[in-house]
């Protein structure tokens, strides 16, 4: 047998994060995590049982520094839900910029391979459907949401910067709208807002009239899509998300049916620059892994639901 591959996962606390550090131990790796716990939290990490883990707090707008060998940096950590970026606009810019460039200075100095986990924000309000990565995109570079969007594009260029002039052997992926168990209950985010409310048979509260698309990926499929394309050769963007896509106002009705809640849906005012339409072209993810996700977006909500379930009778909450 070869030599035991390490891996750093930045944002290791957080929702997707967390399930990439379990799937990473499947696969025998040793794992270093960091995490400032700005967002995430160690409840995410606390089953985890393996003398292959390590978690570090480590603010990653700091330089990093980790003792021995490391062979791979999925750089995942940043504020991704709007009541996060929008109430600490200036250090999600710091994460994008400084962060990334110490994340990827990490993987320069242990001559490790670097992923970097970017946005389908970064396409904005698209005026391309469904988005594929050649497409440029349609950001308002000074709404509200340019805080997150222009970090994410700010750090593929980086990424892009490192490995064209520095040599670095990059991966860049941009994730389409991900649900799963450990998403926070109150983070913003249709899913959890919609589980929670339905839940607590409270109305469901949709922003516009509920026509806006989005694609909605289960989170073991994007971590499994995650790895894959840090296996292959690649250095260019690789969209990973769901294509089925789903209005607003389907994915409020599917959640109230799957619950058998009593709840009803009522609409408040869009945000600022929220995109319209959102579905990934995943044909470049396909050509080159062989990945596509297998989890159908219904049998996925009910072990969300089923999850988020046990979270609030241990919370207390019902």
């Amino acid at each position: 047998m070869g030599e035991q591959k390490v891996s750093v996962v930045t944002g290791a606390a957080g929702f997707i994060g967390s399930h990439l550090c379990d799937y990473l131990l499947t696969k025998g790796h040793r794992v270093i995590g960091l995490d400032n716990l700005n967002t995430g939290t160690l409840r995410n990490l606390e089953h985890i049982d393996s003398g292959d883990f390590v978690y570090r707090n480590v603010d990653i707008t700091e330089f990093i520094e980790i003792p021995g060998r490391v062979d791979y940096v999925y750089h995942l950590a940043s504020p991704a839900s709007p009541i996060d970026y929008l109430q600490i606009p200036l250090h999600t810019l710091k994460v994008g910029a400084v962060g990334t460039r110490n994340a990827i200075g990490l993987a320069k100095w242990k001559r490790a391979r670097f992923l970097i986990t970017s946005t389908s924000e970064v396409y904005g309000d698209p005026e391309v459907h469904p988005q594929t990565e050649d497409y440029w995109g349609n950001v308002n570079p000074i709404g509200p949401r340019s805080v997150y969007d222009e970090a994410k594009r700010y750090a593929e260029t980086t990424t892009m910067a490192y490995h064209r002039q520095q040599g670095v052997d990059t991966r860049i992926v941009r994730l389409f709208n991900t649900y799963g168990p450990r998403m926070r209950p109150y983070d913003g985010r249709a899913v959890p807002t919609f589980i929670r409310q339905a839940l607590e048979d409270k109305h469901l509260t949709v922003f516009g009239d509920g026509s806006q698309t989005r694609s909605f990926c289960y989170v073991s499929d994007l971590v499994e899509g995650i790895y894959r394309v840090m296996e292959c050769h690649y250095h260019s963007p690789i969209n990973l998300g769901n294509p089925s896509e789903y209005t607003i106002k389907q994915l409020a009705e599917l959640i109230i049916r799957i619950t058998a809640s009593k709840s009803e849906i009522i609409y408040q005012a869009l945000p600022t620059d929220d995109p319209k339409r959102r579905r990934p072209d995943i044909s470049r993810a396909k050509e080159l892994t062989g990945w596509e996700p297998g989890v159908a977006v219904e049998d996925g909500l009910q072990r969300t639901i089923e999850w988020f379930s046990e979270y609030f009778r241990e919370e207390g909450t019902f």
